[in-house]
């Protein structure tokens, strides 16, 4: 019986992570649909942002409904984790099909909402599926399969927006030079059968149901659900806040960064091999990371934490070549990867101490890029952020969801709603930058968009708190899986 509890459930496990790859899929897909509806129904860059708003609002909302139904039926306890999730993923696919009519009556309007549709049924299958994959087996590597489901999600992010790119403008000498809303609707039509047969897939799935299995060893009265009586978990929830908005802003403000004079007024076209680098860095850390979950030795353990990151850099070189970047200027971001990887080993298995490891990591890599006077080399400082954050929602979640039992449900969904961070965040680092708009002269002898990356350095500050303070918050309420280097046995 132990070991069936201390054993990644392998079977389970892939199921689940199916549902991670099509978040990833859409979110990079997002990025495809906001020149394209900007273009075609003339809007102002802010105007065309509202792609993004609506997608995060849509969890901020979800999340709050799904709260407020649980103060009169805890879902997950009624349904259990399998329907919920069945039920979000149906949701996303009604969400999906509006995009038919959407382009049908040519409406931005319509496509908002479909967009909207998906994004809650999204929120609905986040607020499950994160404590799900922690659950599926030993509490000790729960985060690092959620890191794992999480590299899934980066996969899913790096070929999202390159097939649906392919839909719309094709590839090769048949790429289209006219867009058309026509060639909208069918990416979303397989895209909504996917989600339906996926949700169908886990109704017949063996997943075992955890609500069925879990008594709450440590409850507050969870009739009388307060976020106030679990200090881990409002505190987690303005960690997610943080975290999500810190790994948003970095890469949504640096455009602008390289387009400054003193980063070498790098044009838009030259852009996209930086934004790879970026996202690719998250999904070394996540494979990285997901390969504690599996059962070896040290030695193949350790050999892994050196493979794996190396063949995840070749994926992001490979690809930038397939598309004819020039990459040359990133052969010296190893270094930056070895720092990570050592960085990984120092925290091991532990929630707690990797968090604060890679929040002082992060906050250091922000601050060297702030003062180091190479800014050839200074960018990749910036860009490093990626890694450290790669890791670190699902150790933030598996410490804010610590000791809650039966009340895990309502406390994923509050983290859920916190999401909304990405939307906030980088609106206050992108308002920094415009002061070089009024104030050229800059602060401090560099430009104030320089200058914006103290946003990150202070998010980054936070995230090192909270990994800090956490376990000692769970210490004093009995709970020490968490702060345990379990093995993955």
């Amino acid at each position: 019986m132990n070991s069936e509890n201390s054993n990644t459930k392998w079977g389970q496990f892939i199921s689940l992570v199916s549902v991670f790859f099509f978040w990833g899929f859409v979110g990079s897909a997002n990025d495809i649909l906001i020149p394209v509806f900007k273009k075609v129904f003339t809007l102002s860059q802010v105007q065309s942002q509202l792609v993004a708003w609506a997608f995060y609002a849509a969890y901020f909302v979800g999340s709050i409904i799904f709260f407020l139904i649980s103060l009169k039926s805890d879902v997950l306890q009624k349904f259990g984790y399998k329907k919920t999730l069945a039920a979000g993923l149906t949701l996303s696919a009604f969400g999906s099909f509006l995009f038919v009519p959407a382009a049908t009556m040519e409406s931005f309007t319509f496509f908002l909402t479909a967009l909207f549709t998906v994004g809650l049924g999204f929120s609905i299958q986040q607020i499950v599926a994160n404590p799900l994959a922690i659950k599926m087996g030993s509490p000790a590597t729960g985060a690092h399969r959620l890191t794992l489901a999480g590299g899934v999600n980066s996969f899913g992010t790096t070929i999202g927006a390159i097939l649906l790119g392919i839909a719309l403008f094709g590839m090769g000498n048949n790429k289209k030079t006219a867009l058309s809303l026509e060639d909208i609707k069918l990416p979303f039509i397989i895209l909504g059968c996917a989600f339906i047969v996926v949700a169908l897939f886990m109704l017949f799935s063996k997943i075992e149901d955890p609500v069925k299995q879990e008594e709450a060893k440590i409850e507050h009265g969870h009739k009388n659900f307060s976020i106030l009586d679990y200090p881990q978990l409002y505190l987690g929830m303005l960690a997610i806040f943080i975290y999500v908005g810190t790994e948003v802003t970095i890469i949504s403000n640096l455009p602008a960064l390289l387009k400054t004079n003193e980063f070498g007024n790098i044009l838009e076209e030259a852009i996209p091999p930086f934004i790879a680098l970026y996202w690719g860095s998250l999904m070394i850390g996540r494979w990285n990371g997901g390969v504690n979950v599996f059962d070896t030795s040290k030695t193949t353990n350790m050999l892994l934490k050196f493979i794996v990151p190396a063949i995840a850099f070749g994926v992001i070189i490979f690809t930038n070549i397939i598309a004819e970047h020039e990459v040359s200027a990133f052969y010296i971001y190893p270094i930056w990867i070895l720092f990570f990887i050592l960085m990984s080993f120092i925290g091991g298995k532990n929630a707690g101490k990797t968090l604060m490891l890679f929040g002082f990591s992060g906050l250091a890599m922000m601050f060297i890029g702030l003062i180091y006077p190479d800014r050839e080399i200074a960018k990749f400082f910036f860009i490093s952020g990626g890694l450290f954050l790669s890791i670190m929602w699902p150790s933030i979640f598996d410490l804010a969801i610590a000791g809650l039992g039966k009340n895990t449900g309502k406390a994923s969904s509050f983290l859920i709603m916190m999401i909304l961070g990405g939307g906030v965040i980088p609106l206050i680092q992108g308002r920094i930058c415009d002061f070089d708009l009024t104030s050229p002269e800059g602060i401090f002898g560099i430009s104030w968009t320089h200058f914006s990356y103290i946003i990150p350095l202070l998010g980054f500050a936070y995230l090192a708190f909270y990994g800090f303070y956490c376990p000692k918050i769970l210490r004093k309420q009995g709970i020490t899986h968490i702060e345990t280097e379990g093995s993955s046995h």
